[in-house]
């Protein structure tokens, strides 16, 4: 019988993602670029990931063309090398439609982190985005899980400048984690912070947050700096290094500016 194939925090995780044969299964069809389910082997072990070919991407006016697969390299790579966040293991690598983001698949359970509902029926010890009303004139609450995973993420989503963090990019897996996904439009250099994750505005970073600031602040001035040099600039390495030093230097979760709108749409 062949073994289970490693799980998103498992070791071989990244090797398997990264020398795995691809064969495409499907496609999914409510992404904005060309988004591929696949089944991966590798010596005899097989499982899933999402391959998004460089040849499928969308053009958009502020980030340039071909691009947005290496940025959500880029920033697996920052979560990995600062252990800020988990994103699933995700490579830039060949596939069966040419070069493209390769990501290990993520089975979910069946837990929400993310919700949209009535107020009397926001869960207990989540935090508040949002107050407002559905399309009836009904009050509705944008809501999330008070998880430390999530506490993570919403960091990692500053110094990344995630201008697309969605409730259904954030995966709950069965090892307990909250997995970040699509992280293709991030890591401009225009502060553009876009995110359901607002729920501790002005509260103290954790302490662990800190650490892990502080190591990618590190990281970047050493061998993460230059790795990202294959899928940034110059100016987006600077930007990255610039949001990291000001979030460390003000130790708290940021508000929303004036300036750009702070919630994506749709949420989810």
């Amino acid at each position: 019988m062949a073994s289970s194939p490693p799980g998103p925090g498992e070791p071989g995780a990244a090797e398997f993602v990264t020398h795995g044969r691809i064969d495409v299964e499907g496609r999914l069809v409510d992404a904005s670029n060309v988004t591929l389910f696949c089944a991966i082997e590798l010596d005899g072990v097989t499982g899933r990931v999402v391959y998004k070919p460089v040849s499928g991407e969308r053009p958009l006016w502020d980030f340039p063309d071909g691009t947005l697969a290496g940025r959500e390299v880029a920033t697996a790579m920052i979560s990995s090398a600062s252990g800020l966040g988990s994103i699933p293991p995700t490579v830039l690598r060949d596939g069966p439609f040419g070069p493209g983001m390769v990501q290990l698949w993520v089975e979910t359970t069946e837990q929400e982190v993310v919700d949209v509902c009535a107020p009397d029926e926001v869960p207990e010890g989540w935090r508040t985005v949002l107050h407002a009303h559905d399309r009836f004139g009904e009050p509705a609450v944008l809501a999330h899980a008070d998880h430390p995973s999530l506490r993570e993420l919403a960091a990692l989503d500053v110094v990344v400048n995630n201008t697309d963090r969605k409730g259904g990019h954030l995966l709950a897996a069965a090892d307990g984690r909250v997995y970040g996904v699509d992280h293709g439009i991030c890591l401009h250099t225009d502060p553009k912070l876009r995110t359901v994750l607002w729920g501790w505005v002005g509260e103290p970073l954790p302490a662990e947050v800190v650490e892990k600031l502080g190591k990618l602040r590190a990281e970047l001035e050493g061998r993460l700096g230059a790795a990202l040099g294959e899928h940034l600039t110059t100016f987006e390495i600077r930007a990255l290094t610039e949001r990291t030093d000001l979030l460390l230097a003000e130790a708290v979760y940021p508000e929303p500016g004036d300036d750009w709108r702070a919630i994506p749409w749709p949420l989810f």
